[in-house]
């Protein structure tokens, strides 16, 4: 792990043992304690690097998929200045630019925008990346030592407009699209031999409807409701894809307030496939979304089950902490699901809040079969 990760393992933990202590600081003296005087700069800082309507923040980030990796990113959350409920949820856009150690360079645009009182919600996202990674295999006992690297260069679009049927629940269709350049393999390894789907510079492209319930109170910072999600997609040759199969996905959500201004998060996450889809496109765990502390792929299969929790508490004015667990595993099939293949992971994270709206700056130390940390924007869930 690299010195800028050790030393975040050393500062963060002794600045909230600190920042504990604020009250009595500042009752003791006239002058700003040190940890106000950090946050200050933090939040000038903050404030220089944003406009009216953007801000922008340096990226570093460690995790196993990338190395070290350095970027910006920035995002903006708007409302309709005029004529707009004030139960209007804020809209996002995100940009995020990285590239890494590993010679990675990813770019990646999100839009999530509210309409009409909320009766309408449209979300567009756009990837683009030249990602060197590693294959470790298909299923849920793939040993460490039996990854296979290789390099992509891919495009990925998805476009979703959903509508509000009844209080809190939403319908509406969905496209994918992905389109990838598999350059480089290890000769005479798996992905060379041609033996598995997707290693053949795979073409996807599908359509499906997904179906969210979501009473949450907040969008950025959830206190209590739930969001579930039930979404299906369908990839055929008639739509442009070189495979044919359908995924389906349930995600589930819920928050609650626990003791003073704490917040315990869970998810319950399946994945299935049906068909032949390339592996970039199989049920996995792994990574900053779905068991941090795994790399992202790491086991993988036509079926996975997540489970995650997340404790969320404020320590000081714009700086929290979470600690949160998570296991899961792969099969092909449900048959193979046992208690004794599960994968566990935990750890713990900082969150430094951004904007009024509630988007906060992520930093996570996730623990599992190997240690990674992870930077970003916005819960994980």
């Amino acid at each position: 792990m690299s010195k800028l990760v050790f030393s975040l393992l050393f500062f963060l933990p002794a600045f909230s043992a600190i920042a504990q202590k604020a009250d009595t600081a500042i009752a003791d003296t006239s002058d700003p304690a040190l940890h106000d005087r950090l946050l200050n700069t933090t939040d000038d800082v903050l404030e220089w690097m944003s406009t009216d309507t953007w801000s922008f923040i340096p990226v570093v980030t460690y995790s196993p998929e990338t190395s070290l990796g350095l970027g910006v990113g920035a995002i903006k959350v708007f409302r309709p200045k005029e004529g707009a409920s004030p139960a209007l949820r804020p809209s996002s856009m995100p940009i995020t630019f990285i590239y890494t150690l590993k010679k990675q360079a990813v770019l990646e645009m999100d839009l999530d925008l509210w309409k009409n009182d909320n009766k309408d919600y449209f979300n567009a996202s756009l990837e683009l990346a030249n990602y060197p990674f590693e294959f470790y295999g298909i299923g849920n006992d793939m040993p460490a030592d039996n990854q296979e690297p290789y390099s992509s260069r891919y495009l990925y679009v998805r476009l979703n407009y959903m509508r509000r049927l009844l209080p809190n629940v939403y319908l509406g269709p969905w496209l994918e699209f992905r389109t990838e350049d598999v350059y480089e393999k290890v000769p005479g390894g798996l992905l060379a031999s041609g033996a598995i789907p997707g290693s053949d510079s795979p073409q996807v492209a599908g359509l499906g409807l997904k179906l969210n319930y979501d009473s949450r109170n907040d969008i950025f910072q959830p206190s209590k409701g739930s969001f579930h999600q039930v979404s299906w997609i369908t990839n055929e040759s008639f739509l442009g894809s070189d495979y044919s199969y359908r995924r389906y996905e349930v995600d589930l959500r819920k928050y609650f307030s626990v003791w003073e201004n704490k917040v315990l998060a869970v998810q319950g996450y399946w994945s299935f496939v049906d068909g032949v889809a390339p592996f970039q496109q199989t049920s996995l765990l792994g990574g900053s979304k779905r068991m941090r502390g795994y790399f992202e792929g790491r086991y993988r299969d036509q079926l996975a089950m997540i489970y995650q929790a997340e404790l969320r508490l404020p320590i000081y004015r714009s700086l929290g902490m979470v600690f949160f667990g998570s296991t899961g595993q792969v099969a092909e099939k449900t048959s193979q699901y046992s208690v004794d293949r599960f994968h566990y992971g935990a750890g713990f994270g900082f969150r430094y809040q951004l904007m009024d709206e509630g988007i906060n700056i992520r930093i996570d130390f996730g623990f599992g079969d190997q240690t990674a940390f992870y930077f970003g924007l916005n819960e994980v869930f």
